[in-house]
């Protein structure tokens, strides 16, 4: 760890202000793609652990759903301090291990399977349309989880990314592209969130 590397490292261990316990990283096919994608990957998530997260979530969007068998078997090769799990398009297990990467499936989708099995069990008369509330939405969710922050590389936008999930998550744009990406890149965005004060949607 360089100098700076190290300055900002101490900063943000003397900061009183928490490390959001659940990170998640917004990136693309084409970043992967990139010589030293997976090397910053596996860096990044050993990173979020080491500043105190206990959970991360990687999503990967993708333009062709031909790619997402290659990425899901290279992903789930990748070297991670702790399990993970991979979900693609069309997956409908709940994820829960503490590194969960989500490829292609996008947050409009999912939050149209969570309305299908929904409407399935109203029609079977296993549930009252009136008594559902959110908490059957996020038992039904793949991604159940909602970050505390979300990385974003390369442009400020977040494609299609856990639309219901991360409605309160603090949101981070860096114009660093993916594969120029550093351990100073992910602790400048840890120093800023512990600036903010969140409010959770009040």
């Amino acid at each position: 760890m360089g100098l700076y590397d190290y300055y900002l490292a101490l900063r943000f261990r003397l900061d009183d202000a928490a490390a959001p316990e659940h990170v998640a990283l917004v990136i693309t096919e084409r970043d992967l793609l990139e010589q030293g994608a997976y090397d910053t990957l596996e860096a990044f998530i050993r990173w979020a652990f080491e500043f105190g997260s206990e959970r991360v979530t990687i999503s990967v969007s993708v333009l062709d759903e031909a790619v997402v068998p290659t990425l899901a078997r290279e992903l789930r090769d990748i070297d991670s301090p702790a399990e993970i799990e991979v979900r693609e398009p069309g997956d409908t297990e709940r994820a829960d291990a503490p590194v969960q990467v989500n490829i292609g499936l996008g947050g409009k989708r999912e939050f149209a399977a969570v309305v299908r099995s929904l409407a399935e069990e109203v029609d079977a008369g296993e549930i009252d349309p009136k008594d559902i509330d959110s908490e059957d939405i996020e038992e039904r969710l793949v991604f159940p989880d909602e970050p505390d922050f979300v990385v974003k590389t390369g442009a400020e936008r977040l494609s299609d990314f856990m639309i219901w999930q991360s409605v309160y998550a603090e949101l981070y744009f860096t114009d660093v592209n993916w594969r120029d990406f550093r351990k100073r890149d992910y602790l400048r965005a840890l120093r800023d969130y512990q600036d903010r004060q969140r409010r959770f949607g009040r």
